[in-house]
């Protein structure tokens, strides 16, 4: 029997820090001020639907990987297929790990804090250095599995949650402006549903699955050992997690509408956010920003090299943790180097293509209890999402592939013929027709099974 050690407040408190830092970055400061910006006197309707996508999907996420006993992401895809299971895997790590997203927690805030402080010559050096002490930090964080907790839940997250409320405290005792401002046109009669989409810019849904791991082990390293114990812990952490970004993104949205009154609609939330210190608190303001950023980007990187390098450490034992962690560090050092632009221009496509996947397998996994995870199920909904997905990420790839002839052709059909391809959502009803044809599969086979059963009793 099992010996599982009953945690208390102070335990679900430290977890949910942890999880809070890990997936609250850079970009989390800087897409919910751009959308109160676009969204001007709809800001809270255009919040709602922000909720939705970057808060609600990743709880969901995490409740997944605890509903279904998972260790991590290949196993909650195994149902699909050991095959489809590695291959989502290793995208996936490889996506929020050196590609695209660890590179760019470097990148962002030294867009934001450091950037515009320099001289366009100088930029590049001034960001080589600042990488190599970013990832040098992160590869001596990440160093141990166990140590996440005091490098993540203890130290840097405090560190920033003070620092963003010292932004609030000026903010709300002196506002910018209202929030009477016109919305852009996209946002005047669509404001929810574009709310909705901009979430997908935090990824956190996709970081969710991976970022289960890092939850798993340190509960166990607090001493529970009992799975259901894991599960109950992991999903009330998250919720405390996620209900503290869900407050913070509503008064980041709040606060990019207010500044209308006073600045033009920026390129980004960067600029807006720069732009919004610097009104509050001056060039203090600046350095404040530049801080808050780089603690904020720097407890993400911790968890997503940690969870990079476990969940490829256990698939594939022969490397070692330490040998994944020094990958994720170093290639994360030198594509942060190719500049912010790029990073985003090229993972894009692979984000609109594993997005569909990502939340099609949540739901899954959250409701197999109701079909025993029938792997049919799983099948049948993944295989009618690949394809709208794949066409997805082509729809949203760098001008030299979309130009393509055989591209404009995939796309053009797309558009004529599924429907919600122009708002982004092409793949919902091919995944709602494989889920119910695979429904239907299993309940036929149980029925036919039951009878067969009962024919063999009388």
């Amino acid at each position: 029997m099992q010996i599982t050690r009953k945690l208390t407040i102070k335990h679900y408190i430290i977890i949910g820090s942890m999880l809070f830092g890990m997936f609250f970055g850079a970009g989390n400061l800087i897409f919910p001020i751009h959308l109160g910006q676009l969204a001007g006197a709809n800001w809270l309707t255009a919040g709602w639907g922000f909720l939705l996508t970057g808060t609600l999907l990743p709880l969901l996420g995490i409740i997944a990987i605890s509903v279904t006993h998972s260790s991590g992401i290949y196993e909650l895809a195994r149902p699909i297929g050991k095959r489809y299971a590695t291959i989502f895997m290793v995208l996936t790590c490889a996506t929020l790990g050196p590609l695209f997203a660890t590179p760019r927690t470097a990148t962002t805030p030294f867009q934001i804090g450091i950037a515009s402080h320099v001289s366009s010559a100088q930029a590049q050096w001034y960001l080589l250095a600042y990488s190599l002490i970013f990832f040098s930090i992160t590869y001596w964080a990440a160093r141990r599995p166990t140590r996440i907790v005091d490098t993540i839940g203890k130290l840097l997250n405090p560190a920033f949650l003070i620092l963003l409320a010292l932004i609030f405290g000026i903010a709300f005792s002196r506002p910018l402006g209202t929030t009477n401002a016109t919305p852009t046109a996209a946002y005047q009669h669509g404001a929810f549903l574009n709310g909705f989409l901009q979430g997908y810019n935090t990824m956190d849904a996709l970081a969710a699955l991976l970022f289960g791991i890092a939850v798993v082990t340190t509960i166990r390293g607090l001493g529970q050992r009992d799975a259901g114990a894991i599960a109950k812990t992991a999903a009330k952490s998250s919720l405390l997690s996620i209900s503290l970004e869900a407050v913070i993104y509503l008064g980041l949205i709040w606060i990019g509408a207010t500044s209308l009154s006073q600045f033009k609609l920026s390129a980004d939330g960067g600029i807006a956010f720069g732009q919004i210190a610097n009104a509050f608190m001056g060039t203090p303001g600046a350095i404040v920003l530049a801080i808050m950023a780089t603690l904020t980007c720097l407890t993400t990187a911790v968890g997503l090299a940690t969870s990079f390098a476990e969940a490829l450490h256990a698939k594939f034992p022969k490397i070692s943790y330490r040998a994944w962690n020094r990958l994720a560090c170093g290639a994360s050092f030198l594509i942060a180097n190719i500049g912010l632009d790029q990073i985003i221009a090229w993972s894009t496509p692979m984000l609109m293509f594993l997005y569909p996947l990502a939340i099609t397998l949540i739901i899954l996994a959250i409701a197999s209890p109701l079909f025993h995870r029938d792997p049919l199920v799983y099948q049948w909904t993944t295989a009618l999402t690949l394809i709208p997905a794949f066409i997805d990420g082509l729809g949203a790839a760098p001008a030299l592939i979309t130009r393509l002839g055989w591209v404009q052709t995939i796309l053009a059909w797309d558009q004529r013929y599924l429907p919600l391809a122009k708002l982004g959502f092409d793949w919902a009803l091919p995944a709602i027709i494989g889920l119910l044809i695979g429904l239907g599969w299993h309940y036929a086979r149980r029925f036919q099974n039951a009878h067969a059963y009962k024919m063999s009793q009388d």
